[in-house]
């Protein structure tokens, strides 16, 4: 392998912010683009300086991708990826992993034998500051761990989904599964990750301001495997939109996160802040996680089986959503 860790980029919505990142992170370079719209492709390969394709198939087959970044419609992450990785390329997928569980074990599983990196890019797991909370709840800094809020009050008006490429993809079962599947799953990721698995949940989703057949509210109660209850919302009808706010709640106290941290407050220590937390370094976004790995061998920090979590629990709510019944998970 060269020193540089080569990156391609396939699909270019999200997938223009990564292309960025790839080609402005030192030790990285963007050799290749792909996108099919074919305007798209060129105008940010010119952008960065690099190829572009509108067959992914043709990026696969290159010598000097080292890296492939799956930034494509939710439906479609794990048939591109394991394209990727059968090509031999280290692949990471943007959130979700996919929206089947058995896509992602089919995935896990074709990287597993193509001896590749496999990582979910879940950004709010690169936030130093989300790394502080997370090992100050791991240590018991909260205590025995009581209750986790998330509210999700966004707002999407119909033209979202009835735009993207290819047209409607948002609103199309076959690629989508809706609020708690696409915006939700970022903070499904973050509860999983401080909170850890859930043992039962009991969920229901509907379609009520919106005309698509994915969901556009869900509200779930949860049951996690230390004895902790939770409760999750989320939506897109919310006008205005409201943003995100999650609460965590243990015998000694509270965390509240806002888009980042924004109160942690424990009983009997005044002067406690999370600027006073120890420092949790890490890389700061999926490059460098991507590059780490590749050449140093180092963990990624949302690995095939701490993605495929997040799938599992938001499939559980649907299921529990169509069936009126509690869905316990293994």
């Amino acid at each position: 392998m060269s020193k540089e860790v080569n990156f391609a980029i396939i699909g270019l919505g999200m997938g223009a912010n990564r292309a960025k990142t790839a080609a402005t992170t030192p030790g990285s370079k963007l050799v290749c683009v792909c996108d099919l719209v074919e305007e798209k492709a060129k105008a940010i390969a010119t952008q960065y300086g690099c190829d572009y394709s509108t067959d992914m198939n043709r990026v696969f087959e290159r010598d000097d991708v080292d890296v492939v970044g799956v930034m494509t419609p939710s439906g479609t992450h794990a048939d591109v990826a394991i394209k990727a990785v059968k090509a031999g390329k280290n692949v990471f997928t943007t959130k979700p992993m996919d929206i089947k569980v058995e896509k992602c074990d089919a995935l896990i599983a074709a990287a597993k034998k193509a001896h590749v990196v496999l990582a979910v890019d879940f950004d709010c797991r690169y936030s130093e500051v989300n790394r502080r909370l997370a090992k100050f709840i791991s240590d018991g800094g909260l205590g025995k761990l009581i209750l986790a809020d998330l509210q999700m009050k966004w707002y999407r008006d119909q033209g979202y989904y009835d735009g993207g490429f290819p047209a409607g993809w948002r609103k199309d079962l076959r690629y989508e599964g809706g609020s708690v599947a696409n915006q939700g799953v970022h903070s499904l990721d973050l509860l999983l990750w401080w909170i850890g698995p859930v043992k039962e949940v009991y969920g229901r989703s509907g379609t009520l301001a919106h005309n698509i057949k994915t969901e556009d509210i869900t509200v779930a109660m949860l049951t996690f495997k230390n004895g902790a209850w939770g409760v999750v919302e989320t939506t897109t009808c919310s006008y205005p939109d409201l943003g995100t706010v999650m609460e965590i709640t243990g015998q000694n106290g509270t965390a509240t996160w806002k888009g980042n941290v924004d109160m942690l407050k424990v009983k009997d220590k005044a002067d406690l802040t999370l600027e006073s937390l120890p420092p949790q370094p890490g890389p700061n976004n999926i490059i460098e996680d991507m590059m780490s790995a590749v050449t140093k061998g180092t963990p990624v920090a949302v690995n095939g089986k701490e993605g495929r979590k997040s799938v599992q629990l938001f499939n559980a709510i649907y299921e529990s959503s169509r069936t009126g019944k509690a869905v316990r998970l293994r």
